[in-house]
C-alpha cells in the first residue's frame, strides 16, 4: 500500500473516531463494495442473510476502531472482521440438531423466489445448484471443509461436536451431494 493510501486511510479513520458524518459515509462508500463481495460469496445461496451480516460487519468495526492499529490496509482488516462474523454464522447452524431422516426444512416461499432468482442469474454451474439443495447444516459443512478449507479438528472445536460427529456429518453431506448430482 503506497504511503499516500495509508496516510489518508489513517486521516479518514481519525476523521471517522471524531465522529465526522462524511467521513463516516466515505468510510462506507470505500470500502462496503469489498466486504459485500466477500460476505455474499461466503453465504450462497443465503443471500437474503448478506445485508445484514454486513451491516453487522460495519458495526463491529465502528466498535473497534479506536484500537485499529494500521498494521495492515482497512480493507484487510474489515474482510477479517467480515471473515470471523461468517465463521460466527456457521459455528451457530451447524450446532443446529440435525434433520431427521425424511425430515423436510421448513420453505420459506420469500427465499424460495430469492434462491430461483439466484440460481438463474448467479448460480449457474451445477455444483452451486446442488449446494443450495442441501439441508443447509450440510452445505455449511461442505463449505466450510472444502471451500474454507478447515479441518474436522478446527470445525468440531468451534461447533463443540466430536470430531466423529463431524466426520459424519460431512459423510452424509457427501453421500446426499452425490445423490443430488446424478439426479437420483
Amino acid at each position: 500500500m503506497s504511503l499516500i493510501t495509508k496516510t489518508g486511510e489513517r486521516e479518514l479513520i481519525a476523521s471517522v473516531l471524531r465522529k465526522d458524518r462524511k467521513a463516516s459515509a466515505e468510510f462506507v462508500e470505500r470500502f462496503v463494495d469489498s466486504v459485500y463481495a466477500y460476505v455474499r460469496h461466503r453465504l450462497l445461496p443465503r443471500a437474503d442473510l448478506v445485508d445484514d451480516l454486513v451491516q453487522d460487519v460495519f458495526l463491529s468495526a465502528w466498535e473497534s476502531l479506536p484500537s485499529f492499529r494500521g498494521d495492515s490496509p482497512v480493507r484487510s482488516w474489515l474482510i477479517g472482521i467480515a471473515r470471523h462474523h461468517v465463521e460466527d454464522y456457521y459455528r451457530g447452524r451447524l450446532r443446529e440438531p440435525l434433520p431427521q431422516e425424511g425430515e423436510a426444512e421448513p420453505v420459506d416461499p420469500v427465499q424460495l423466489r430469492l434462491e430461483e432468482v439466484l440460481d438463474h442469474k448467479r448460480l449457474c454451474s451445477k455444483t452451486n445448484e446442488v449446494m443450495g439443495s442441501l439441508p443447509e447444516i450440510y452445505s455449511i459443512a461442505l463449505r466450510w471443509r472444502y471451500w474454507e478449507k478447515r479441518s474436522t479438528h478446527e470445525m468440531a472445536a468451534a461447533t463443540g461436536r466430536t470430531e466423529k460427529a463431524i466426520e459424519r456429518i460431512l459423510a452424509r453431506a457427501r453421500a446426499l451431494f452425490k445423490k443430488r448430482w446424478n439426479g437420483d
